[in-house]
């Protein structure tokens, strides 16, 4: 049995809604926008690149889980912290989720693949240039962590941050895999 975090359950209950066929589209544009909004989106960015790693991935002897890697990305982005005054162990934590819900995705593509063939990608990207993007997009997200965290912080996080959630979904309709890693990938988001 898995046990939810509070957040987890706020956040999965409005994947549950967003994944209702027609409510995405019926969302209507929030007159404001959450204060969480940019780490969300760029959560959310840096989550479609799963689908470009996978497909460079797929049918190589590259591994889905790369310790060594993940441990570069975690290093960086905890040194990058640090140098703009963030929390580098806050900036791990929260980062070790991103790799974890990209993960989710290339794990379920892998099956998807496996299970219909001819769904299966037929071009490789190339790993090195999707991972310059995802290095971009992980100064940006670092960037973002630092500058909401009044707002990570406060007792209205949890709240802001499945605003956040919504609106991104409404901005970019993520099917559900994206859209159940999108909300793994932001478990650590909120300190209180």
């Amino acid at each position: 049995m898995q046990i939810l975090t509070p957040l987890r359950t706020t956040l999965a209950a409005a994947a549950a809604v967003l994944a209702i066929p027609g409510t995405a589209a019926a969302a209507p544009a929030s007159p404001w926008s959450s204060p969480l909004h940019p780490v969300a989106s760029l959560a959310a960015e840096r989550l479609a690149t799963a689908d470009l790693v996978a497909a460079a991935k797929w049918g190589t002897d590259s591994p889905i889980d790369d310790p060594a890697r993940e441990q570069v990305v975690l290093d960086t982005v905890a040194a990058q912290a640090q140098r703009i005054g963030a929390d580098p162990d806050e900036v791990r934590r929260i980062f070790r989720d991103q790799i974890e819900a990209n993960k989710v995705v290339q794990r379920a593509l892998y099956a998807r693949w496996t299970a219909h063939p001819e769904q299966a990608p037929t071009t490789k990207p190339d790993l090195n240039v999707v991972r310059q993007t995802i290095n971009r997009i992980n100064t940006d997200l670092v960037q973002a962590v630092a500058d909401t965290t009044p707002e990570r912080t406060a007792l209205t996080c949890r709240p802001e941050l499945t605003v956040a959630v919504i609106e991104v979904h409404h901005e970019k309709h993520p099917d559900l895999l994206h859209t159940k890693a999108l909300v793994r990938s932001l478990e650590s988001v909120c300190r209180s």
